[in-house]
């Protein structure tokens, strides 16, 4: 049965609802509830109650996003993107990033060792081959680079 969210205490419920899920942004609840047929208005109201009374957090979706995509093996070039996409502000995810105390060398280093068994490549094709995949990930050539020459593993 599909909700009409007509009332004020609809649209409250179904973002309530979507809350319980998982975390979500401000801007990607809006697309969920608009694309449920709730009202503009209604919609700003709901979601600026849910902020003050701390259900819907931008900080807390974003330390849950930037977590999870990490242990997922994404790099913070992939997880920023994915970030901007979802209509977040480039400053509150540069402080996210920052803020999350993750490792990224070791992260990468992980990926690396997961996919490829953490042997090096021997030859220029397997070179790129390994670094297209991290790069893909979201890891920056020159982490790529010292993980490739052994640097990035002791430090």
């Amino acid at each position: 049965m599909i909700a009409v969210l007509d009332t004020l205490v609809a649209v409250r419920r179904t973002a309530m609802d979507l809350l319980a899920r998982r975390e979500h942004g401000r801007v990607e609840l809006t697309r969920k509830l608009r694309q449920r047929g709730a009202p503009d208005e209604m919609i700003e109201t709901a979601l600026d109650r849910l902020t003050e009374e701390g259900l819907l957090s931008e900080s807390r979706y974003l330390e849950s996003f930037v977590s999870y995509r990490a242990r997922s093996g994404y790099g913070p070039l992939r997880i920023r993107e994915e970030l901007s996409q979802r209509g977040l502000q480039r400053a509150d995810i540069e402080l996210a990033l920052r803020e999350s105390g993750i490792s990224w060398q070791e992260r990468l280093e992980e990926t690396w060792r997961r996919k490829f068994a953490g042997h090096l490549p021997v030859d220029a094709r397997e070179r790129a081959k390994q670094g297209r995949f991290l790069a893909y990930r979201g890891y920056s050539m020159e982490m790529i680079g010292r993980l490739f020459s052994g640097r990035g593993m002791e430090d």
